[in-house]
């Protein structure tokens, strides 16, 4: 009878070997398909992280190139500068806010400093930086005519 239990023990622990191993396989199947992932992911990461360094370089050259173009096309005001204009071209205020299509107070108040003109005013005050007495009394006449 001893020999009957031996051999079921025995065949039991053959099985259950059997199944351990077959579970063991699938384990270490799925730990090597993850690795291959992981790894995979890893060179993917690598290489956006790349393409993103890439990209901000090439961002910041062009806001560096945007800065750099950008206080040329900027139009300075200065109200003494306004003031010496306007005596250049021998104008009164009222004159020289015609030229410019506001008022003469509106001139009084730019060369005090009291205010300053509009953004959308800045091209009419630097085109008459260009203007010479006669240019400006021409383009005066136009306008009163």
């Amino acid at each position: 009878m001893s020999n009957v239990a031996a051999a079921l023990k025995e065949e039991i622990a053959r099985v259950a070997r059997k199944e351990v191993r077959s579970e063991t396989q699938k384990l270490k199947k799925a730990s090597v398909q993850h690795r291959t992932d992981i790894a995979a992911l890893k060179r993917r990461v690598q290489a956006l992280e790349q393409q993103v360094a890439r990209l901000r370089k090439a961002a910041e050259k062009r806001t560096a190139a945007a800065t750099t173009e950008q206080p040329a096309s900027v139009i300075r005001f200065s109200a003494k500068g306004l003031a010496t204009q306007r005596q250049r071209l021998g104008l009164s205020a009222a004159e020289m806010g015609a030229l410019l299509g506001v008022s003469g107070q509106s001139v009084y108040k730019w060369e005090d400093g009291k205010t300053r003109p509009r953004a959308s005013q800045m091209p009419a005050i630097a085109s008459l930086r260009g203007l010479g007495k006669r240019a400006a009394a021409a383009r005066l006449s136009e306008l009163a005519g």
